[in-house]
């Protein structure tokens, strides 16, 4: 038996914490856990969670705990396909998880029990739907006293989403520099006038952030003063209808509608399709990322060979779209993300090791690159050296497409900068690829002037 490896991303919680051993992942309960532990099994909360898709299982299992003086049990949870952060999901996203962590809290009150954590980190997107992994975020509820993740729900859900619907959806990406939350009094300040107008933000966000403000020597929990058990299903009701109100329209972006504008053909665009799914088939991969899946077209050819598929793109409105898809035809093993190749997600948090960077979350098996490199190498400068080299680190197979000078895309790339990219060539791209895959298999896409490789890593 090897030794556990406690996760890094687990250590701020005393009631117990992640580990690895031999490469399967369990959860210690500690013993100060125990009696808000069995409140959760006994309760039937667990088994209603758990049937409701809002709740990952678990199973209790005879293993050693990695720390053994403060064990109470080792539980086994179901394993996620794909560890996700809130500065990488669209606006429904993030809206979904929030809706799922306040259904949980009022189940939770149903049986006495509340949420003591309401970190949008506690949400995984399984089999298409938000889903808390968290096991011990639960405590046995106390009459009188005030939802004590409040504030946390607020920072992690209310003030990023508020932001993302009256101003910007790219001011998610605060959540990357703020990941205890966006700030109140930020999020005050940056929404506009109009907001206070509105009941829900003008309580949760504006009057919240001044009381923050005025009493800021010691914590401000909801209700402070006492809240009974009406007044709390009030104030979680009053969030769900103030999240539920907010809304982004996917429009204005560059890609939210490529596929409308692409220069495909209808039989080059069903070729490259079939190719894709083929060499996903003959390879046999389980576990492929689609490194700008656009609304995730080529994605879902992936995902219906039986591949756990994560969809990246850096557009905002095409991920918002591909979500939509998921939740409407209910797939269950598609995650679109947003995500910038040219400045992917770093390790965050404390230590550099809180949250695991997009890098260190792979590799997987295999990687599509369709209808990005010249994107990379034309509008972002980098040498095809350097982008062979970052699709090494990611997969095993690749799956990437050239898209020469002479297409129209790239021409228009090229019409308001001088081409100083002699290298970006047929021949170029083989030898720059060359030095890190193997060239398994080329086909030319029908009716362009574009082509598909297969490569496999050296």
């Amino acid at each position: 038996m090897s030794k556990p490896e406690q996760l890094s991303a687990s250590f701020r919680d005393p009631s117990g914490f992640l580990f690895s051993r031999d490469g399967i992942l369990y959860r210690q309960i500690n013993r100060a856990y125990s009696k808000d532990y069995a409140r959760l099994m006994d309760s039937g909360l667990y088994e209603r969670l758990v049937k409701a898709g809002l709740l990952i299982p678990h199973v209790e299992v005879d293993q050693a705990p990695a720390a053994q003086d403060a064990a109470f049990k080792v539980i086994q949870p179901e394993c996620v396909p794909f560890i996700s952060y809130p500065y990488e999901w669209s606006f429904s996203q993030l809206q979904d998880a929030a809706l799922a962590t306040l259904s949980i809290q009022k189940r939770a009150l149903k049986l006495d029990m509340s949420l003591k954590d309401a970190s949008a980190y506690n949400i995984q997107f399984v089999r298409g739907r938000a889903a808390l992994i968290d096991t011990l975020s639960f405590e046995i509820y106390k009459e009188g006293q005030p939802w004590v993740a409040y504030k946390q729900f607020c920072q992690h859900f209310l003030a990023p989403l508020s932001l993302m619907s009256y101003r910007d959806v790219r001011l998610s990406q605060l959540l990357r520099v703020y990941i205890d939350g966006v700030p109140l009094d930020l999020a005050s300040s940056l929404l506009p006038a109009r907001t206070r107008f509105n009941f829900g933000l003008l309580t949760h966000i504006h009057i919240h952030a001044d009381a923050q403000k005025r009493y800021s020597d010691r914590e401000i929990k909801a209700g402070s003063g006492g809240m009974n058990r009406h007044a709390m299903i009030g104030l979680i009701e009053s969030l769900e209808s103030t999240i539920k109100k907010l809304a982004w329209k996917p429009a204005g972006t560059e890609w939210g509608d490529y596929y409308q504008n692409t220069n495909y053909s209808d039989s080059a665009f069903e070729h490259k399709k079939q190719l894709v799914k083929d060499w996903v088939g003959d390879t046999k991969s389980s576990r492929v990322w689609d490194l700008g899946g656009n609304t995730g077209v080529f994605s879902r050819e992936v995902a219906s060979t039986g591949a756990y598929t994560v969809s990246f793109d850096i557009d905002p409105a095409a991920v918002e779209q591909n979500y939509r898809m998921v939740k409407t035809n209910k797939e269950q093993n598609l995650l679109p993300l947003i995500l910038d190749l040219t400045n992917p997600s770093p390790a965050l948090g404390w230590n550099n090791t809180e949250r695991n960077s997009f890098a260190e979350r792979g590799p997987v098996d295999m990687s599509l690159a369709l209808a990005v490199i010249h994107h990379l190498a034309i509008s972002n400068n980098v040498p095809l050296t350097q982008i062979a080299d970052f699709f090494a680190s990611c997969a095993r197979w690749l799956v990437i497409e050239f898209v020469p000078k002479s297409d129209s895309q790239v021409r228009r790339l090229l019409a308001s900068r001088e081409d100083i990219f002699p290298e970006y060539t047929h021949e170029g791209f083989e030898k720059a690829f060359s030095t890190r895959f193997h060239i398994r298999k080329t086909e030319a896409v029908q009716d362009s002037e574009r082509a598909l490789y297969l490569m496999e890593l050296r």
